[in-house]
């Protein structure tokens, strides 16, 4: 591994690890990356940059792979949706966001009788799934803050199968960010130093296999929307207008 991306990779899983023992968001009840907070359930920390499950249109019997789960929003919206016959993993890096996920897990099996949820521990460049495991893949603001995104794509393509989908929740830049603004890691960890231009992030994805890429959504990203630490406060006018949070679409075909 890379000595920068080991060092990335440490850096976010401070942040979020911090996040994870607190279980209090930093967002202060908003998104890190400019959307409206959905309302509060198992695994809801405010550290999401859109609904990428709400876009997704789950089957019963389905199975699903959670990009970066944190402590499980998304895995726990989308299980119902999945059926006692389907699955949702969540992969994330972290452990202390691993720990509170699985609690969040027992809660979520007491309230609805389901237990088609799993979390499982492992980097978003190397998945810990087989290859064609999944009928679906999501991620909600998670992939920006890789060191390798191409890889990512790569290893969503590997572990769908074919006919499967992405459907992904992000932040990409409209323009080159302030190189002091990318060494913040309080940037890094609110979604934005990390994030590639968008034409390069779109490119990824169809690098990695993938066609029929589209948006679903696009929209300027807020700043107003970020951790209230003083690094995001003072960046708040560079970051104006430098990125969006869009929602991805794209398959493997058949």
């Amino acid at each position: 591994m890379k000595t920068s991306h080991a060092r990335t990779r440490s850096m976010v899983r401070k942040a979020y690890g911090t996040v994870a023992r607190k279980a209090v968001s930093c967002c202060s009840g908003s998104s890190c990356c400019g959307a409206p907070a959905p309302a509060k359930s198992e695994g809801e920390l405010g550290l999401s940059c859109g609904d990428p499950v709400s876009f997704s249109k789950i089957r019963k019997g389905m199975t699903v792979l959670d990009l970066g789960s944190g402590a499980g929003k998304d895995v726990f919206i989308a299980a119902p949706m999945a059926g006692a016959k389907g699955k949702v993993i969540g992969v994330d890096m972290t452990p202390a966001m691993l720990a509170l996920a699985r609690k969040n897990a027992e809660k979520f099996s007491a309230r609805t009788g389901l237990k088609n949820v799993e979390f499982r521990k492992g980097v978003i460049e190397k998945l810990p799934v087989k290859d064609g495991e999944a009928d679906l893949i999501v991620s909600n603001c998670v992939i920006n803050l890789s060191p390798d995104k191409p890889a990512v794509f790569r290893e969503a393509f590997r572990a769908l199968k074919p006919g499967g989908a992405i459907v992904v929740s992000d932040i990409v830049l409209n323009r080159e960010l302030p190189p002091a603004l990318k060494k913040h890691a309080g940037l890094y960890a609110a979604c934005v130093a990390g994030a590639l231009l968008r034409k390069d992030y779109l490119g990824a994805i169809k690098a990695a296999g993938f066609t029929g890429v589209k948006l679903l959504s696009d929209r300027l990203y807020s700043a107003s929307g970020t951790c209230s630490d003083p690094i995001t406060d003072k960046a708040g006018k560079a970051l104006a207008g430098s990125a969006s949070s869009i929602t991805v679409y794209a398959r493997r075909k058949k």
